[in-house]
Protein backbone atom coordinates (compact mmCIF):
# COMPACT_ATOMS: atom_id res chain seq x y z
CA UNK A 1 0.00 0.00 0.00
CA UNK A 2 1.35 3.69 -0.63
CA UNK A 3 2.15 5.84 1.81
CA UNK A 4 0.73 9.37 2.34
CA UNK A 5 3.54 10.43 -0.02
CA UNK A 6 2.88 8.03 -2.31
CA UNK A 7 -0.70 8.58 -2.70
CA UNK A 8 -0.51 12.36 -3.05
CA UNK A 9 2.58 12.21 -5.58
CA UNK A 10 0.58 9.42 -7.69
CA UNK A 11 -2.38 11.89 -7.42
CA UNK A 12 -0.08 14.78 -8.50
CA UNK A 13 1.39 13.16 -11.63
CA UNK A 14 -2.03 11.69 -13.03
CA UNK A 15 -4.12 14.74 -12.21
CA UNK A 16 -1.44 16.85 -14.39
CA UNK A 17 -1.22 13.96 -16.99
CA UNK A 18 -5.38 14.40 -17.17
CA UNK A 19 -4.49 18.28 -17.44
CA UNK A 20 -2.29 18.19 -20.01
CA UNK A 21 -3.90 16.03 -22.45
CA UNK A 22 -7.65 17.85 -21.93
CA UNK A 23 -5.93 21.38 -22.36
CA UNK A 24 -3.57 20.53 -25.69
CA UNK A 25 -0.37 19.86 -24.14
CA UNK A 26 -0.54 23.02 -21.62
CA UNK A 27 1.55 22.53 -18.26
CA UNK A 28 -1.15 21.75 -15.32
CA UNK A 29 -1.14 24.34 -12.49
CA UNK A 30 0.72 24.02 -9.50
CA UNK A 31 -1.88 23.10 -7.01
CA UNK A 32 -1.84 23.71 -3.05
CA UNK A 33 -4.32 22.54 -0.26
CA UNK A 34 -6.46 25.50 -1.49
CA UNK A 35 -6.94 25.15 -4.74
CA UNK A 36 -10.28 24.87 -5.95
CA UNK A 37 -11.00 22.10 -8.01
CA UNK A 38 -13.44 24.24 -10.02
CA UNK A 39 -10.60 26.41 -10.84
CA UNK A 40 -8.07 24.51 -11.98
CA UNK A 41 -8.88 24.55 -15.36
CA UNK A 42 -9.60 20.70 -15.72
CA UNK A 43 -13.42 19.85 -16.40
CA UNK A 44 -16.25 17.40 -15.19
CA UNK A 45 -14.82 15.01 -17.95
CA UNK A 46 -11.24 15.64 -16.81
CA UNK A 47 -12.01 14.94 -13.29
CA UNK A 48 -13.98 11.47 -14.36
CA UNK A 49 -11.32 10.52 -16.20
CA UNK A 50 -9.01 11.29 -13.04
CA UNK A 51 -10.55 9.17 -11.15
CA UNK A 52 -10.99 6.47 -13.48
CA UNK A 53 -6.62 6.70 -14.31
CA UNK A 54 -6.60 6.53 -10.47
CA UNK A 55 -8.73 3.90 -9.61
CA UNK A 56 -6.53 1.72 -11.95
CA UNK A 57 -3.28 2.82 -10.26
CA UNK A 58 -4.58 2.79 -6.81
CA UNK A 59 -6.71 -0.47 -7.31
CA UNK A 60 -10.07 1.55 -5.48
CA UNK A 61 -11.96 4.37 -6.08
CA UNK A 62 -12.98 6.19 -2.46
CA UNK A 63 -16.22 7.27 -4.07
CA UNK A 64 -17.79 4.12 -3.80
CA UNK A 65 -16.77 3.02 -0.76
CA UNK A 66 -17.31 6.06 0.79
CA UNK A 67 -20.95 5.57 2.94
CA UNK A 68 -22.01 8.85 1.90
CA UNK A 69 -21.64 10.79 -0.84
CA UNK A 70 -19.00 13.44 -0.67
CA UNK A 71 -17.70 16.33 -3.35
CA UNK A 72 -14.54 17.62 -2.53
CA UNK A 73 -13.94 21.75 -3.07
CA UNK A 74 -10.56 22.02 -2.80
CA UNK A 75 -7.37 19.74 -3.78
CA UNK A 76 -6.56 19.09 0.15
CA UNK A 77 -9.77 17.77 0.46
CA UNK A 78 -9.85 15.40 -2.75
CA UNK A 79 -6.33 13.97 -1.27
CA UNK A 80 -7.84 13.70 1.92
CA UNK A 81 -10.75 12.23 0.83
CA UNK A 82 -8.93 9.56 -0.91
CA UNK A 83 -6.17 8.88 2.11
CA UNK A 84 -9.48 8.51 4.46
CA UNK A 85 -11.27 5.97 2.51
CA UNK A 86 -8.42 4.03 1.35
CA UNK A 87 -9.47 0.01 2.04
CA UNK A 88 -7.89 -1.28 5.03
Amino acid sequence: MQTDPQLEQTIRTLFAEVYTTQNEGAEAPDLDSNSVLLETGLDSLGFAILVTRLEEDLGYDPFSLATEAYYPRTFGEFLSFYKANRPQ
